[in-house]
This record gives C-alpha cells, sequence and structure tokens, in this order.
C-alpha cells in the first residue's frame, strides 16, 4: 500500500531542505515525525506537514479499498525536494564597487512518498 503528498511553493530553498529530507528518508513514520520535531531547522515544519498529509492520504485510500493499514507499520519509502520558482523580491542589497544585486525568494516543491514496504524494496518489481 502507496500513498503520497506533496507541498507546493513552500518558502525556504530546496538546498536548505534536502539536507532535513536527508533525515528521514527510509525511516518508521513515527520515528520520522520525531525527528522532525526536534530538528532545529526551518524547513523542518513544513516537511513535518506533508508527511502528516501523506499518512493521511494513506489512511484514506485505505478506508477507500477496504483495506486495513496500521499506520505504525508505514515507512518513509521515498522523498525528495524539487526547486520551485524564485520570485524576485524589490528590494536591493548592496553589492561592491557601486552595484546593486536584487534579492531573490526561493520555493521548493517537497515529495513524500510513504508504503507499508520497507524502503528499497518494491514488491510490483520481480528481481531477476
Amino acid at each position: 500500500m502507496q500513498a503520497h503528498a506533496i507541498g507546493k511553493f513552500v518558502r525556504g530553498s530546496a538546498q536548505k531542505a534536502r539536507l532535513v529530507i536527508d533525515t528521514i528518508r527510509g525511516k518508521n513514520v513515527s520515528d520520522a515525525l520525531a525527528i522532525l520535531r526536534f530538528t532545529k531547522k526551518r524547513a523542518a515544519k513544513p516537511i513535518e506537514k506533508v508527511l502528516r498529509s501523506a499518512i493521511a492520504n494513506a489512511e484514506q485510500t485505505a478506508e477507500r479499498d477496504n483495506i486495513s493499514v496500521n499506520v505504525d507499520r508505514l515507512f518513509v519509502s521515498e522523498c525528495y525536494v524539487d526547486i520551485g520558482a524564485t520570485k524576485w523580491r524589490r528590494r536591493v542589497r548592496p553589492a561592491p564597487m557601486g552595484r546593486a544585486y536584487r534579492e531573490k525568494r526561493h520555493l521548493c516543491h517537497i515529495t513524500v512518498h510513504v508504503s507499508t514496504d520497507k524502503a528499497g524494496k518494491n514488491p510490483s518489481k520481480s528481481e531477476e
């Protein structure tokens, strides 16, 4: 059983969010939530929100398909962060030699997949 959730246009750069995502990849859902709760990075809160949404999506899918799924047995099978749009702000910062740099506002897209199988094991693909 698999489910996923996507958080689009999350404030913060993708590079900084990937540091947090790498800590929860392949972990049990309850362990991942504990890690995100005590991580002192700004990106941890939106990632936790997307992970909770993926868990809720798994419960909803299981209920719709009449399958019993224990939430404690779910794993973060796949998670990644993509670069979103970059918004140019109207503010400028001083730069060397009388120049000025315009400020950018970085956004990212967070995707989290949860499944009942351990990360790396996909029952639909046969090993050759």
